[in-house]
Formats: structure tokens, sequence, C-alpha cells
């Protein structure tokens, strides 16, 4: 039963709505975040006109700001931003939507002059933005605005999208626009994307930046920025109207050899049942130049071959893929395609082959986590030598694991981790190192054969005489 001390909501209740009032305005005196929050919540509770007038006031003050936010204080204007975000929603928006819609317009259009006097390394920031594109979406929905005016407003917004605070918004939008406003906004897009940016006379180029390949003007980045957005506007409302054809144009022929737009492409037009082409689209990848494959693409690939009845060749390259990912998903996936009894050959084979894996850190996480925690035992005996501790977290996880069935596997994972801190003189990890080798002294106990491997004994006396300088690591064994 929790105490009635305890600092909740329900224990607070018990002190009366004068007495929190009085401490409410004790905590508030010198705070003028808190000051502004009780304002906010006492308009609130008065009327939505009154919220909203207290919103456009604070809101009109955030754009008027030009002081710099450092990254230690960006908590405080996010804090600042959720709360009049969220102030929109719950004050103004159950009576008043259309209100609330406009409000959040200039909520969203703060953004530009915030990150450039910001400097948010966390990117929380583009959250809250973000999160008010979303709310933006649903109060157009309950404000039913007309579909070319909503159409007009997205476009003025969407063409100031400097650093991707509005990249949702045309799909948040998606439903009040319909296909008049979709249509309407695409039109509008299109002929953005005949005005290319003028550029200037070239003694009056501004130059904005430096770069190995020289200088960078305003007006390329203004041409870019301009593609970027007419790019970005047309596939999300090709998506929204369902248009395959008019999000695929929207992508070069380079890029479709690439994964994983690739398997976007193929996505739409399997949903379209256009199965033959969207194996073309799956399968235009460069081969050549395939080097890391996004699961997506391969989980695409599959997903067509069997739409496309080609069961066998789906099994082939999931098995191939597993093979040389040790993707668990794939596996599983293979297994379940196979008849009984043949998924548990095949189960054995596969974990057969990641015993023999070119990484033996990728192999043990793989082990572990299916899971086959004898395998892993096995691999940790048989490759200890390529074990590094610099992957303490999968090596930390498997020894803890390994710990009760498997001492001896456990103990080599222990002294991985402490050989690497020793050797690399890491001293953040020698507290860490110490409680690994009380652990190995503690395992030794229960290992009935060392095999080719030291002893605990041995072991230790040797990291005595090849570290023995290292006073830090030994006081914390003592310890």
């Amino acid at each position: 039963m929790a105490s009635k001390k305890a600092l909740n909501a329900k224990n607070l209740e018990t002190l009366g709505a004068a007495r929190l009032a009085e401490i409410m305005i004790e905590i508030a005196e010198g705070d003028a975040e808190a000051k502004r929050h009780l304002r906010l919540e006492l308009a609130g509770a008065h009327s939505s006109s009154a919220a909203t007038s207290e919103i456009r006031k604070r809101l009109s003050i955030i754009a008027r700001s030009r002081s710099f936010v450092e990254w230690d204080k960006i908590g405080k204007l996010i804090k600042d931003l959720e709360l009049q975000r969220s102030a929109i929603i719950r004050h103004v928006s159950k009576d008043d939507p259309a209100e609330a819609m406009e409000l959040m317009w200039r909520f969203v259009a703060l953004a530009s002059s915030v990150f450039e006097r910001s400097d948010d390394g966390s990117g929380q920031l583009i959250d809250v933005f973000h999160t008010a594109v979303d709310d933006l979406g649903e109060l157009a929905v309950a404000a039913n605005p007309e579909p070319e005016e909503l159409a007009d407003q997205v476009y003025n917004t969407l063409i100031k999208n400097d650093y991707g605070q509005y990249d949702y918004l045309i799909s948040s939008m998606t439903t009040s626009l319909g296909d008049k406003g979709l249509n309407y906004l695409k039109k509008r897009i299109v002929t953005l994307s005949d005005e290319p940016v003028p550029k200037p006379d070239p003694g009056d180029r501004e130059i904005v930046s430096w770069g190995s390949g020289g200088p960078g003007y305003a007006d390329e980045y203004g041409e870019r920025r301009r593609e970027s957005t007419v790019n970005l506007a047309l596939l999300e409302i090709a998506d929204a109207l369902g248009d395959v054809d008019g999000f695929i144009a929207q992508t070069s022929a380079t890029a479709r050899t690439v994964p994983a737009v690739a398997a976007d492409i193929a996505g739409r037009l399997m949903e379209a049942g256009r199965l033959d082409e969207a194996w073309a689209a799956v399968d235009a990848v460069d081969k050549d130049k395939q080097g890391w494959i996004p699961f997506e693409w391969e989980n695409m690939k599959i997903k067509v071959l069997v739409a496309l009845g080609r069961e066998e060749e789906a099994k082939q390259f999931q098995w191939a893929f597993f093979e040389r990912s040790l993707n668990a998903s794939h596996l599983r996936s293979y297994l379940k395609r196979l008849p009984d009894f043949d998924d548990m050959e095949a189960e054995e084979i596969a974990l057969e082959h990641a015993l023999h894996y070119s990484s033996v850190h990728q192999s043990l996480e793989f082990l572990m986590a299916w899971p086959s925690f004898d395998k892993a035992a096995e691999l940790v005996v048989t490759r200890s030598v390529e074990l590094d501790g610099t992957h303490y977290e999968i090596l930390t996880h498997a020894a803890d694991e390994l710990m009760a069935k498997h001492p001896l596997a456990s103990t080599l994972l222990r002294r991985a981790l402490i050989d690497f801190a020793l050797e690399k003189a890491r001293s953040k990890r020698y507290k860490y190192a110490a409680l690994h080798l009380q652990d190995c002294e503690t395992l030794s106990r229960s290992i009935e054969d060392f095999g080719s491997f030291e002893t605990h004994d041995n072991y230790q006396r040797r990291l005595m005489s090849e570290h023995r300088r290292k006073s830090m690591f030994w006081e914390l064994v003592d310890a």
C-alpha cells in the first residue's frame, strides 16, 4: 500500500484547494515559467477565448525573440513550446476547432525563427513541431475548412520547410484536403517546379558557405531547396491519391536501383495488384553495389516472390540472406515455410552455420537471441581468441545468461572484458572488470575441467604479473 506521504495527486488532494493554491503561489514566486503556466491554466478554466488571448500573446513574444538558446537551455524552450501547443488542444479545440487550428498554424510558423536561434543537438525540438503538424491534421478534420483554401495554407507553409519541420504536413492533411484539395495542391506544386530560383549576375551572387569544391551560393541552395520541396510534396500527394505512377515518376532511374526506394515502389505496385511490375521494381537494385541491404528490401522481395507463386525461390532467397546476415526474422520465416520435421533439421543446419559465421560477435548475438545457449557456449569455447571486449554489451549479456549452465563459457566472456579493460587501460571500466574477476572466481568452483584454458588462479597470477602497475584496478579487486 502506498504511503500517505508519497508525492502523488491523490495525497496532495488531502491538503485542500486553499492550501494547494497558497503552495502554488509560493512555488511561482520568482519563477516566470511557473507563473506563465498558472496564468494559462486560469485563462483556460475561465473560457476558451481567454485561453486563446493568453496563447496569442505568448506566441507573439516567442516570434519576436532574438536571443540565442544554447544547448543546455533548449529544454526550457521545448517546455514552453509544448505548454502552448498542448494548451491549444486542451483549452481551445473543443469549443472552437477553427480558432484552435488558426492558433496551431501560428504555432508551426514559429519553427524557422526558433531553429535559427537555437542549438539543438538532441533533435527534440523538431519533435515538438512534428507533433504540432499531427495536431493540425486532427484540427482540420474538426474545423472542416474549404479544401482549396486549406491547400493554399499547406502550400504557403511547405515552401518555408527549411528545417524539415513540415515534412509530414501533406500526409497529416490528406483527409481534410480530399481529392479536390490534393489535386489543387498538386497544380500549385507543379507550377512551383516550373519556376526555378532566379540566378543573379555573377558579381551579385551571395556566398553562404565554403567547401573543398569552392564557394556555395545562396541561389544554388535555394534551387536545391525548391527541388527538394517539389519532389517530397509530389511523392506525398501521389501516395495520398493512390497514384502509383505519380509516385514512381518522382524517382530517378538511379534512385530506383537503391534498395530502400525499390522496396517502396514495389510495395505500392503490389497494393495496386501490378505484380509483374512489382517484381521488376524490386529486382532493379544495382546488384554490383549492394553492400548493406536493408531488411525492408529483402522482405519485400520475398513478398513479391510469394505473391507471384514462386515459393521455392522465396525460400532459397530467404536462406541465402540468412546465411549472409544471420537475420533471425528471415530464419523464422524460412522455417515456417518448411514441412513438419524438415524445419527441425533446417534449424540445426542454421545454428551450425552460425557457429562458423565470419563475425563471432554477430554470431553470439544471434545465438543468444534465438535462443540456443548450448550453441552460444560452444561458440565461445571454440572461438574465444576472437572475442573483443569492445563489444561489452553483447559479451556481458551472454556472460550473465550462460553463468548458470555454462560456467566455462561465462568465464571466457568475462576474461575478454577484463583483458580489454586492462590492456587498453580503460580506467572507467576497471570497476566492472573487478566485478567480472570476482565472478570468475565464483564460477571457477563450478568448472571441473578448464581444458586448454588457464585455471582461474593461473589467470589471476598472470594478470597481476602483466598489469601489476594498474593500482586502481587492484584496489577495486581488493575492495
